[in-house]
């Protein structure tokens, strides 16, 4: 992916050691991402056990 920034970057005429900073940032930021979405999938599978378990708890109580 950085190599990919890095020559597009090159091929609008950017100094080379700018354009290789920039492809650093812009793969930093990916990896953020995918951390984040990592960290948010996470959270889904906490949010849906909890709630199943509030509802099984709410059929208990007013089933029985």
């Amino acid at each position: 992916m950085q190599t990919e920034v890095f020559e597009a970057f090159r091929a609008i005429d950017i100094p080379e050691d700018k354009a290789l900073k920039a492809a650093a940032a812009v793969s930093k930021r990916d990896d953020d991402v995918t951390s984040l979405k990592a960290d948010t999938a996470i959270l889904k599978w906490m949010m849906g056990f909890v709630l199943a378990f509030q509802a099984a708890i709410f059929a208990k109580l007013f089933l029985h």
